[in-house]
């Protein structure tokens, strides 16, 4: 803890070191669209201009990137009022996530369209809830210091969890801009052997020149987390007045559990970085029109409020991909005065060589040809330690002990060219094409324990896109990569996106399809693993096909977002009743159709989220056929419209199933045994809360699992993993401008 105070110490002087650069603004009194009061102007400017230090009023924006070209989709700051109370639920913020109980633990997606890939490692991917991707980043430019101070805390001292974040980003001039993150959190459990301590600390950095652009971030996580196995019998939640002594309630801390001296340890650091040098020519244009060519060329039009409310909420809710995110070319022009639907003011903080204020004409830069150029290296290291009774079946030590451990380390270079969208009346597209290669090295450990089996793998694609961003009424994407060489030969992927926004009465409809089409190997830990209790070589493994079409309507003014899909999966790849990676030869089909439908009387909303799906095949691939979220809440502002105030009821609920069981000694969800069959499920989840935003600062107070003990008491969400008891939960947020 020591270290952690002081390494988070020196990232707070160095920051304040830069400060000096910048001058303090006096808070302004904006809404967002929502009705949300936020902090003084955290709509964006133009990605292609400096700060203005001078600027009046203050100006602060925020992006994101995509991980293989380092295109920037701009997305709001976080400031998000509404619902803050559900940020920091390991469940995520709707609920959809089936995890052990505690905070920071491992957690799977009931929602199988919303289920991500295996990156960085199979390890590393049950922590979505804590780790964050290089394309989750979010990059700041302001012109003033911005900070955001975050803590969460729940039940007491002895068994509670708490959680401390901090983010700072500073200006050096104009172009350059660089900050830090931090993020500790500790959860001690409410069951025995279940505690888990998480840290993360992070650097940032951008310049975005006229010609020249760089973003770097690099970002270490260390997890520690102990493994209880769940508790020896579910009666002790499900049917206390049975068990032993005669007691009718037991305390969580007492209940006995399956393992002890059992722990797991995540370590990951990376260095992500791209950047892109452009070519082009100036043009002499009245200053209306280079209005009107940089909202064109620069960005898409708003997104529905649904998409733009799960942007501003934290990772698990970024799995958004519509077009319409106001995603933007990074190579387009920049901008001076924007504005665009949603009253996202877009007010320029400098305009490039503009002639004195008295003339009708600016001399703007037009980008033709980028050359990119990404960038990643990455570690991981997967260690497990246990020390129980002995077993006959370990491969390595048979008397009870497991030392577990494996490293991942990867380096992939990715260059590419595009010729960009809107340049000139016939560039109606932009086109890119890039090569990209990965090498990567994999240690496991050898039959003898103490040295290694070294596993290397080279990948290189081609690949290409061509995308449409600029207009209001149509926007699409087409992207793909191709392998040829090595262990990416035969491998492919194409991703398809389009959205067409048209005018309704007096709403603006917004149409989204998106598909993909891949054939790609499971990961390597999925092929290749050698462990005490686990040893597995699938050389042979068939590569996934797997196609997927999707629809998302929204129609804003009704509260309408409907998503409907289905995906098909040959050579699907899972961990079975033992734990053990297996494929199934034939086909799987999945149906998905989501509806969030809101409602509002007054200051009354009740918010909803309703889930079907349906697996052709629930013994391999079991998914609950509904899922539900419910918020029923009055939002009213008092104090002369200073405060607002959320007062309300959530409620989750998803239909009995066979959920995946949790194996410690691999740290992964996996097929229930056959001897151990149990359904989840059939059993709502109430939270009671109180949601404040006055000013600068965010806060709540909440009452979870108000409902403990009430019905069929059945509050597992992984079998013989119980969720917490009812409990208090607090949280505050400061945002600082200087």
């Amino acid at each position: 803890m020591r270290r952690i105070l002081l390494t988070y110490i020196l990232l707070f002087v160095l920051g304040l070191l830069a400060v000096q650069a910048q001058q303090p603004f006096n808070t302004l009194d904006n809404r967002d669209r929502y009705g949300n009061q936020v902090d003084p102007s955290t709509q964006p400017d133009s990605l292609d201009t400096g700060t203005d230090v001078q600027s009046i009023p203050p100006k602060l924006y925020m992006w994101q990137l995509s991980e293989t070209l380092g295109n920037r989709t701009i997305v709001p700051a976080d400031t998000l009022a509404l619902n803050f109370q559900n940020t920091n639920l390991v469940g995520g913020m709707t609920g959809e996530y089936n995890f052990l109980g505690n905070l920071g633990s491992p957690r799977l997606s009931r929602i199988f369209f919303n289920r991500q890939d295996d990156e960085p490692t199979l390890f590393m991917a049950p922590y979505s809830s804590f780790f964050v991707r290089p394309d989750q980043v979010f990059f700041t430019n302001s012109n003033v210091p911005y900070t955001n101070l975050t803590y969460y805390k729940a039940g007491n001292k002895i068994n509670g969890e708490e959680r401390f974040k901090s983010y700072f980003s500073v200006n050096v001039n104009k172009r350059l801009a660089f900050g830090f993150n931090f993020d500790y959190l500790y959860g001690r459990g409410y069951y025995a052997n279940q505690s888990t301590s998480h840290f993360n600390a992070g650097l940032f950095g951008s310049y975005i020149g006229e010609r020249y652009q760089i973003q770097a971030v690099y970002n270490n996580f260390f997890m520690k987390m102990n493994e209880n196995g769940g508790i020896a019998n579910d009666g002790y939640i499900t049917r206390p007045d049975t068990m032993a002594e005669g007691k009718k309630e037991y305390s969580s801390t007492t209940i006995p559990v399956k393992m002890e001296q059992t722990s797991n340890r995540n370590k990951d650091f990376y260095v992500y970085l791209t950047q892109r040098y452009r070519l082009g020519f100036k043009r002499r244009v009245l200053k209306e029109e280079a209005q009107n060519n940089s909202v064109q060329q620069r960005f898409s039009p708003a997104a529905p409020t649904t998409s733009i409310a799960s942007s501003i909420a934290p990772a698990d809710s970024l799995a958004t991909d519509s077009l319409a995110t106001h995603s933007l070319a990074t190579d387009s022009l920049p901008a001076n005065n924007l504005a665009m639907g949603d009253n996202l003011s877009l007010d320029s903080l400098n305009s490039n060589h503009a002639l004195p204020e008295d003339t009708n004409f600016v001399e703007e830069f037009v980008p033709v040809t980028s050359f990119i150029h990404t960038f990643k290296i990455e570690r991981a290291r997967h260690k497990y330690q246990s020390v129980s009774t002995p077993d006959e079946n370990a491969y390595y030590n048979k008397q009870g002990v497991s030392r577990d451990s494996t490293t991942a380390f990867s380096v992939k270079n990715i260059f590419g060219i595009a010729l960009l969208e809107g340049f000139n009346r016939y560039a109606k597209a932009g086109l890119t094409g890039y090569i990209s290669h990965k090498f990567s090295r994999y240690d496991l450990m050898n039959a003898d324990s103490m040295t290694v089996d070294r596993f290397t793998e080279q990948e290189i694609y081609v690949g290409g896109e061509l995308a449409k961003r600029q207009g209001k009424t149509l926007h699409y994407s087409i992207d793909g990569e191709v392998g040829i060489m090595d262990k990416a030969m035969g491998q492919f992927r194409v991703n398809g996106n389009m959205d067409l926004n048209f005018r309704l009465w007096k709403d603006t409809v917004n149409l989204i399809i998106r598909g993909f089409v891949k054939n790609t190997l499971p990961s390597f830990y999925m092929r290749h693993y050698h462990s005490n209790l686990h040893v597995w070589d699938n050389d042979n493994m068939e590569k996934e096909f797997r196609t997927r079409v999707e629809g998302e309507l929204n129609i804003d003014r009704w509260g309408t977002n409907l998503r409907a899909g289905v995906e098909n999966v040959k050579n699907y790849t899972y961990l079975n009743q033992k734990a053990v990676p297996e494929q199934n030869s034939g086909n799987i089909q999945i149906l998905s159709a989501t509806l969030k439908q809101n409602f509002r009387a007054g200051i009354f909303h009740l918010d909803n989220e309703v889930t079907w799906q349906k697996s052709s095949n629930e013994t391999v691939l079991p998914l609950p056929q509904i899922s539900v979220y419910s918020n029923l809440y009055l939002l009213t502002k008092l104090a002369k419209k200073v405060l607002t105030v959320q007062l309300g009821a959530d409620v989750r609920y998803f239909t009995k199933y066979n959920a995946p069981a949790y194996t410690p000694s691999i740290q992964q969800f996996h097929l229930q045994p056959e001897n151990d069959q149990v359904e989840i499920g059939g059993y709502p989840i109430v939270n009671v809360y109180a949601n404040l935003h006055l000013k600068r600062t965010r806060l709540f107070a909440m009452y979870s699992h108000v409902n403990q003990g009430m019905g069929t008491r059945n509050s597992f969400l992984v079998p013989h993993y119980p969720i917490n008891p009812s409990l208090l939960r607090i949280g505050v947020s400061w945002n600082f401008y200087d």
